[in-house]
């Protein structure tokens, strides 16, 4: 008799409280892994694992933490070894988006989102992504954007902190090379979700057409297969994929003048 000593895969995914994260998670629990559920609120955490756990066969595991807390990505790790929950695929989907002019927002504000954006998603590669290599297998999903290719006046923080996204992603993904472990860059344009919701409301009268919106069940489908597949940057949209392959094309200059007109509209400036 061959005695299997697990069952099924485990995920974590980070952020899985809301958005791309949350539909992500439920993408996993549909396919039959297991899922640790990872973010600040823990009443909503408490919530999407009841509903996980009730339309389909998985277990899931509540960790409520401020990832962008140094030190937190360990108390993670260590707890869910004492639990004896190996983790086999990683979404670092947590992050924070502030949009406005870099003068007008707080030190706080930038400070967050480096805290969280790389900070907190360099400390959890740190941690969990050692032991895949030891075992010669494993899956990394790190949530991107499309701001991560070109500049983006008004979110110009938050596009760096998905720039170094994306270029830590894409460097991994050839010192993983023949390691069995493979690491993915989903880089969604604007999506629809509560994160989408407030920037609009604290936008000044930002309007986004609709045709640019990406559908967030569409979004984590593509990031799903791309992460199981091993493909180092997904893209989701065709809008997106040729305005990134467009901006790619572009000179730096015009790629700043253009990125200069469309993000000073946004602010309501000329």
């Amino acid at each position: 008799l061959i005695i299997l000593a697990k069952i099924m895969d485990t995920v974590l995914v980070t952020g899985a409280s809301s958005g791309i994260g949350e539909t992500l998670a439920q993408k996993f629990s549909q396919r039959g892994y297991n899922v640790v559920i990872v973010a600040r609120s823990t009443d909503k955490l408490t919530a999407l694992a009841q509903k996980l756990e009730s339309t389909s066969s998985s277990k899931v595991t509540v960790e409520t933490a401020d990832l962008s807390r140094s030190g937190a990505a360990k108390k993670l790790a260590t707890k869910l070894k004492k639990l004896n929950i190996e983790i086999d695929i990683l979404v670092n989907c947590a992050g924070v988006l502030e949009h406005g002019s870099f003068v007008d927002m707080t030190p706080a504000m930038h400070k967050g989102m480096a805290d969280l954006n790389i900070g907190g998603l360099t400390e959890m590669l740190s941690y969990f992504l050692p032991p895949m290599i030891e075992r010669g297998n494993g899956r990394i999903l790190n949530v991107a954007s499309i701001a991560a290719f070109q500049p983006v006046p008004s979110l110009a923080t938050y596009a760096a902190t998905k720039a170094y996204v994306l270029s830590l992603t894409e460097s991994l993904s050839e010192e993983l090379a023949n390691t069995g472990v493979t690491i993915t860059a989903l880089c969604p344009g604007i999506t629809a979700t509560n994160m989408l919701a407030t920037v609009e409301e604290n936008g000044a009268g930002l309007s986004i057409p609709s045709f640019i919106i990406g559908d967030v069940d569409d979004v984590a489908e593509q990031g799903y297969n791309a992460c199981l597949k091993g493909d180092v940057i997904c893209i989701p949209g065709t809008v997106n994929l040729a305005a990134t392959l467009s901006g790619r094309a572009t000179p730096k200059w015009l790629l700043r003048k253009v990125s200069g007109i469309m993000g000073r509209y946004t602010l309501g400036k000329k």
